[in-house]
């Protein structure tokens, strides 16, 4: 009998099977099992990125080399392009993992970033007044942009054993790790990933269910932890007196003011892919500002668009979550999403100077090797952790005819 399209005569696999839903072969499963939505808008983000890189690239290089000759325009461009064929086979490699190795390799990473973050202040070399990078060989990487998926992963797990003994001082014990980050990144200085790895764990503790009382002491704590820091930390000072009192025009509010006129210059639909003057005024046109290279050139509705689809990845992770009972997938997912989030939005806030200089780059937009890749290494994290089985919900029957 040939049925379900077609059927051999030995009752092997549908004719032209190759890829289709009977495939159970492991590619086969973790593209039906895949949210494939999701790897699209990841994969427009990345090829967004790379066209504006190209635009950034020669005010980048240009000032790479102090307006002389030295570095081709196109410089970041390639290298770019370098850092994407390496990442995105690394993000498909991450997200076939199955969801428990998922979990054990966020945690044994996690041990060994925190690790390498001692050795920042050591080894580490200086790169615009602040130590964060480590050199190997031809490159250097940042422990921290690492540390970030993996952070979030092991403290979703951690927050999740309270199901198993609601005696456990779990959320004391993330709070130590999350403080002791927080030090080691402050000492770079590094404070824009201190706000990202703070921020997720005060998301991680919302969801996790922590009584009100105690998210709002620990919210009086974070307020008089930023007054103490402007007192204190000269980094938050210089940032925060630049951003509220800073005069136009100033050295403090250069980068900010620079980068709001880069974006609005290009008005609806910008001036057109290379025909951006405002870009070479900025002191990091490929990394921090590439958002307002984006809107000088291509327009504030390709901005808008650019929004939109981060929003829409944050809203589709978050209604895929609404059916899921695993306490530690709800906690990594959620967390994993909205710190790539948080990211974006900091990002543009800088731009449109609604929030002070940072240093953070657009998710798979801006161009650079360690953020790009361990982008794509929390994406493959969020792709394993959002996996679904296509065959959960039907009839025993198909399931068993699928399975042939």
């Amino acid at each position: 009998m040939n049925m379900m399209g077609g059927v051999g005569a030995a009752g092997g696999k549908p004719k032209g099977a190759k890829f289709g839903r009977s495939d159970r072969s492991p590619i086969g499963r973790w593209f039906w099992e895949i949210d494939r939505v999701l790897l699209l808008l990841v994969a427009v983000l990345i090829s967004i990125g790379l066209i504006a890189v190209a635009a950034a690239s020669p005010a980048g290089a240009n000032r790479l080399s102090g307006g002389g000759i030295g570095y081709a325009p196109l410089y970041f461009f390639y290298r770019q392009l370098v850092w994407i064929m390496l990442a995105v086979p690394v993000m498909i490699a991450v997200s076939m993992l199955p969801k428990e190795t998922a979990r054990r390799f966020c945690l044994f990473g996690a041990i060994a970033f925190t690790g390498l973050l001692f050795l920042v202040p050591i080894i580490g070399q200086e790169i615009n007044g602040a130590k964060r990078w480590i050199g190997v060989g031809f490159t250097q990487f940042q422990p921290s942009e690492f540390l970030k998926p993996m952070f979030v992963v092991s403290m979703a797990w951690l927050l999740s054993l309270q199901d198993k003994d609601k005696a456990l001082p779990v959320v004391p014990l993330s709070g130590i790790c999350t403080g002791l980050i927080a030090l080691l990144l402050m000492q770079q200085p590094n404070l824009g990933e201190t706000i990202i790895f703070a921020g997720a764990w005060v998301m991680l503790l919302t969801l996790a269910g922590v009584p009100m009382r105690f998210l709002f002491i620990l919210g009086a704590f974070a307020i008089g932890g930023m007054v103490a820091a402007y007192f204190l930390y000269d980094v938050a000072t210089v940032r925060i007196d630049a951003f509220l009192f800073g005069a136009s025009g100033d050295v403090d509010t250069y980068q900010t003011d620079s980068a709001m006129r880069t974006l609005t210059a290009g008005g609806l639909f910008g001036t057109g892919p290379g025909a951006g003057v405002h870009k070479f005024r900025l002191p990091e046109p490929q990394t921090d500002y590439i958002f307002s290279v984006i809107g000088e050139e291509f327009g504030l509705i390709a901005c808008l668009s650019i929004a939109i689809i981060y929003m829409t990845i944050i809203a589709r992770v978050l209604v895929k979550l609404l059916h899921e009972e695993d306490r530690f997938l709800v906690l990594a997912t959620a967390g994993l999403v909205g710190q790539f989030g948080l990211q974006a939005v900091i990002n543009m806030c800088v731009n449109v100077q609604l929030a002070p200089s940072k240093g953070m780059t657009l998710p798979f937009i801006s161009y650079g090797g360690s953020s790009m890749v361990a982008l794509s290494i929390g994406f493959g994290l969020l792709l394993a952790f959002t996996r679904r089985n296509p065959y959960l919900h039907r009839s025993p029957y198909v399931v068993k005819w699928s399975a042939r």
